[in-house]
């Protein structure tokens, strides 16, 4: 990744070239892989080559994925990496027009979707995985009575955690421990509500 921190997506724009399932699809491939072509990420996500290389150059030409040192094989496959070390949307960013509000919303149930989709296919297969991923996998709800500036502080503390174990991961990855290591979700939604 070319840069270490997390990238603010403030541009309608750039949003709407991320809203679309497919590229949602290979961005988090790509974030997973750390680097990848447009052949494997193809592999990955069920498409064609063709139509990956596609959106990967939508996505590039919204500075959110950059090309990568080439690693190996043919010297003519062009390699992609992650711009940054992940996006974030804030809906203040997009609340001043109707077509902004309304796109914001739209990524973000189309986030929320693949969200779901991944959890479901979890659960559709849990006992095809070994028992201590299963014990270690978590689902939770927790109610609280919280002020806004207090879920401000429990967001922060709760990313700064996952970023802490995000980066312990892949540095013990790195240094050559891979023995056990799985790709793992972890979505967290904290939002109001009124019964």
């Amino acid at each position: 990744m070319a840069s270490n921190e997390s990238r603010r997506v403030s541009d309608l724009e750039t949003l709407k070239a991320f809203g679309h399932p497919l590229r949602m699809k290979l961005y988090r491939a790509l974030y997973i892989a750390g680097s990848a072509t447009a052949s494997q990420l193809a592999d990955q996500v069920d498409e064609a080559v063709s139509l990956v290389s596609y959106h990967l150059r939508k996505l590039a030409d919204h500075g959110l994925i950059e090309e990568a040192e080439r690693q190996g094989g043919d010297g003519r496959e062009r390699w992609w990496q992650p711009a940054s070390k992940g996006l974030n949307f804030h809906e203040e960013d997009f609340s001043d027009a109707p077509e902004k509000v309304a796109v914001h919303a739209a990524v973000g149930r189309l986030s929320f979707d693949q969200h779901i989709e991944m959890y479901r296919r979890y659960l559709d297969s849990a006992r095809s995985w070994p028992l201590e991923w299963r014990s270690a996998a978590s689902s939770s709800e927790y109610l609280a009575r919280l002020t806004h500036e207090e879920l401000s502080a429990l967001s922060r503390e709760v990313h700064e955690l996952i970023d802490r174990y995000e980066e312990l991961g892949r540095a013990r990855e790195e240094a050559g421990d891979t023995e056990g290591r799985e790709n793992v979700a972890m979505h967290l939604y904290a939002f109001p509500f009124r019964t």
